[in-house]
């Protein structure tokens, strides 16, 4: 096979694959955003909130 053909038969064969997949729909996109955003929030509050305490049990331990 002549290597200036194996790229183009790839790039046909990397739209056949792309054309089988399920692709999310406008409004599931949006929803899985605001679940990855509010799962984010609360795991960022909740780490923070043991960084916090364990600053304050060390400083306490410590003083």
């Amino acid at each position: 096979m002549n290597i200036l053909l194996k790229p183009v038969k790839f790039l046909k064969e990397v739209k056949v694959e792309l054309g089988k997949v399920a692709w999310s729909t406008r409004q599931e996109l949006i929803g899985s955003t605001m679940v990855v955003i509010a799962v984010t929030a609360l795991a960022t509050l909740y780490i923070a909130s043991i960084d916090l305490s364990l600053s304050k049990l060390l400083s306490l331990v410590f003083k």
